[in-house]
């Protein structure tokens, strides 16, 4: 997996965010991977793929909609909300770093992807900002 590689605070941060992960996410065990330099996480085979220090999502403005799951605010593209199984890439918003998770069509719906990873986003990433 290509992680973003990263420096200092957000080092930091997106260590102690592996480091807090639940070694299990959608019912689906977790998996090793290599993350280059960076920081990574993945569940499950089709792999549920965690990247932490990525840059603002594509598409993402102030007009944007967000989903709020357990305190933790998403960004999924309006083109991903179809109702069905489709491959998701959703990413965490308002935080002092962010995270991006993929999950592939098999784990729909994305919300217990969203539900098991909030307590170790709330604990480790600091809210700046909260998607209103």
């Amino acid at each position: 997996m290509q992680a973003p590689a990263l420096a200092g605070v957000d080092a930091r941060a997106c260590a102690a965010l592996v480091k807090a992960l639940p070694h299990r996410v959608a019912n689906q065990a977790e998996r090793d991977v290599d993350p280059g330099r960076g920081y990574a996480a993945a569940w499950g085979d089709p792999a549920i793929e965690l990247r932490c220090g990525v840059s603002r999502p594509e598409g993402f403005d102030r007009f944007s909609s967000c989903q709020t799951t357990d305190g933790v605010d998403w960004f999924i593209p309006e083109s991903q909300q179809t109702g069905r199984p489709v491959p998701i890439t959703m990413t965490t918003v308002g935080r002092a770093v962010d995270v991006e998770v993929r999950i592939p069509p098999d784990y729909f719906p994305p919300a217990t992807t969203m539900v098991d990873l909030a307590p170790a986003i709330k604990a480790t990433l600091r809210e700046v900002r909260p998607c209103v």
